[in-house]
C-alpha cells in the first residue's frame, strides 16, 4: 500500500507525558502527519487519550485492532499490547515482553521500517531503560527521520541517551522544538 502521508512515532515511559504535552500543544491540527503515541503504559487505564483531547485539536483515538491509520489525527497505544502496522491499519498483539523492561516501541519502530511506504519520523522521549533504541538504525536505513528529547530536559534520560548512543539519531531537542521540527519535515513532505 502506498502511503503519502507521514507518520510521526513518539515514544516514551517514565517522564515521557510532559514531553507528549509539549509536542501536541506545539503541532498544528492540518500537520499532514500521524502521530502515534508508544509510551509503556502496563499499569495505568486506557484513559490517557483523553487526556490529550486538552492538548490538541487534532482527533486523538485510543488504537484498535485493525484501526486504519489517516493523518491530522493523534493515536494512543492500549496497555498491555505490542504494536504493529500493516496495510495502513493498526494491529495489536499481547505483549510479548509482560515482565521486565518493555520493548514496545522497538517493536513498532521496527513495524513501521518494514511495513510503511510514507515517510517515517521516530522520536524517543524521556524514559527508563533503552526502548526504541535498536530500532533507530532501521528506522534511518528506510530514509527515515529521527528525533531525541534533549537528555537534559528529559524527566528520566535513559531513552533518549541510549538513543543517542546508536548514532543513528537526526536530531537532538527539547520537546517544544520536537513538535517544530515534526511540522517541518511534515510540511517537506506535502509541499
Amino acid at each position: 500500500m502506498h502511503s503519502n502521508f507521514p507518520i510521526v512515532c513518539v515514544g516514551g515511559s517514565a517522564g515521557g507525558l510532559d514531553a507528549y504535552v509539549k509536542i501536541l500543544k506545539g503541532l498544528r491540527a492540518d500537520t499532514g502527519a500521524a502521530i502515534v503515541i508508544v509510551t509503556h503504559n502496563s499499569r495505568s487505564p486506557d484513559t490517557l487519550h483523553t487526556h490529550f483531547l486538552r492538548y490538541t485539536a487534532m482527533p486523538v483515538e485510543l488504537i484498535s485492532q485493525n484501526l486504519r491509520i489517516r493523518p491530522n489525527h493523534v493515536y494512543v497505544i492500549p496497555s498491555n499490547f505490542d504494536l504493529y502496522i500493516l496495510d495502513g491499519a493498526f494491529r495489536l498483539e499481547l505483549l510479548s515482553k509482560p515482565k521486565g523492561w518493555s520493548d514496545v516501541l522497538t517493536i513498532f519502530l521496527r513495524s513501521l521500517a518494514q511495513n510503511w511506504t510514507g515517510k517515517l519520523i521516530a522520536v524517543v522521549v524521556s524514559g527508563l531503560d533503552s526502548d526504541g533504541s535498536a530500532a533507530m538504525g532501521e528506522i534511518k536505513a528506510v530514509g527515515g527521520i529521527t528525533i531525541v528529547q534533549t537528555p537534559e530536559t528529559a524527566e528520566w534520560s535513559d531513552m533518549p541517551e541510549n538513543a543517542i548512543r546508536t548514532g543513528h539519531v537526526d536530531f537532538v531537542l527539547p520537546a517544544e522544538e520536537i513538535a517544530l521540527k515534526i511540522e517541518e519535515i511534515a510540511y517537506q513532505d506535502t509541499a
